[in-house]
């Protein structure tokens, strides 16, 4: 049996629109990875960390 894929929800700091992407393994945090907007395309830094038992993440803008 697959384990079920966790997700995390992030907001676009180009657009300002809110997505969910695939969160690592807790074991693979922190970690960070480079990302494509769902919704305006800009690239951003995702970066994840584990807190209490679950994986959180925080998207920022590169470069202008």
């Amino acid at each position: 049996m697959e384990a079920a894929m966790n997700s995390v929800e992030i907001i676009c700091p180009t657009c300002g629109e809110s997505f969910e992407v695939p969160a690592p393994h807790e074991s693979e945090v922190p970690c960070s990875v480079d990302y494509d907007c769902e919704i305006c395309c800009r690239p951003m830094l995702v970066s994840f960390w584990e807190e209490n038992g679950a994986v959180n993440g925080e998207a920022q803008g590169l470069g202008g």
